[in-house]
């Protein structure tokens, strides 16, 4: 099959699906790694017409090797003319760079910038390929004659101005790729009416309910306020006992957790965030609070035991979320 249009790819880190584009975001690379974090760019001429298959396979090839090496970056495709772009450690990027160069399948390498960079400028994996309209590309600055006339090695080694432009743009459509695929707890956009509805109630109400959080955060925060001022303005003055201390760490316990409780409510009408974190972190707060104000006193060892199970698991999953993150 012929491929006449452009087609963009992002290395895959899993390809499994070419209708539903996975996504993974990229930590930058390793600090204790030292390397300095660069961006390379070529383009190439292909022995032949690559068909999307061709491309897949392509994509697979790379995954292994980038994902291992932390490199990221966009790979172009038309009229038999490879564009890519490599971002990662120089060490790392050069290395597979050299591969590149000596890979069969293409000729004419030309190495066209090698940029020192502080962040990454595609920064997420495994969007297989998609069709780009060359009439899309006739708004991006200077690629209307250039993608007609000049797309392949010589071209853009003579015309280096085009590359940051046609970057931009391949950066705006993964953002608009990256932004329909998030998360979303209540979407406002569903196929039946219905749906649709019900969750634009919902929010409504989730919106009212972070109101009232609100409201109940002050007056906390007056309780705590409250309470420190009753415990030093009796007799003996500015004495707190150990009790009391209690209490008072009991009240500022409940602002955060109703703190949390917020950021767990408003979770519902953002689209940026999986809750995870946020809601082992409320828990731990939650547990927290209750074994601070124990009365050991009164309480079967079971139950103080069965707590502090409780308390370390939520502690060591919070720690591997975190660090997964």
């Amino acid at each position: 099959m012929q491929v006449d249009h452009l087609r963009f790819c992002y290395h895959a880190h899993e390809i499994q699906d070419k209708e539903k584009p996975k996504f993974r975001e990229i930590v930058p690379i390793d600090p204790e790694r030292g390397q300095t974090m660069i961006r390379l760019t070529y383009a190439s001429t292909t022995k032949r017409d690559w068909s999307p298959e061709d491309l897949l396979s392509l994509l697979k090839q790379c995954r292994k090797n980038n994902d291992a090496n932390n490199i990221t970056g966009i790979l172009l495709y038309s009229k038999g003319t490879f564009f890519q772009v490599l971002e990662g450690g120089e060490e790392a990027v050069e290395k597979l760079f050299k591969i590149i160069e000596k890979d069969p399948r293409h000729q004419d390498c030309t190495l066209l910038e090698k940029l020192n960079i502080s962040e990454r400028s595609f920064p997420y994996w495994s969007m297989g390929f998609e069709k780009i309209d060359p009439k899309e590309l006739s708004q991006v600055e200077g690629m209307n004659d250039f993608f007609e006339h000049a797309f392949n090695p010589a071209g853009f080694a003579a015309h280096k101005n085009i590359i940051g432009p046609l970057l931009a743009y391949l950066r705006s459509q993964l953002v608009k790729q990256v932004s329909a695929e998030s998360h979303e707890e209540l979407p406002m956009k569903h196929a039946d009416p219905f749906i649709r509805n019900l969750n634009r109630t919902i929010r409504m109400g989730v919106k009212f309910l972070s109101m009232l959080m609100v409201l109940v955060i002050l007056l906390s925060i007056l309780e705590v306020v409250h309470t420190i001022w009753v415990k030093i303005s009796n007799s003996p003055y500015f004495l707190i006992s150990t009790n009391d201390l209690l209490q008072t760490f009991g009240s500022f316990l409940a602002v955060l957790i109703a703190i949390e409780i917020f950021l767990n409510i408003t979770v519902y009408i953002r689209s940026d965030v999986i809750p995870v974190k946020l809601v082992i972190a409320t828990a731990l707060m939650a547990i927290a609070r209750k074994i601070i104000v124990f009365d050991y006193t009164h309480l079967a060892p079971e139950y103080v035991s069965a707590s502090a199970l409780v308390l370390v698991a939520l502690g060591i999953t919070y720690i591997l979320v975190k660090k997964h993150d």
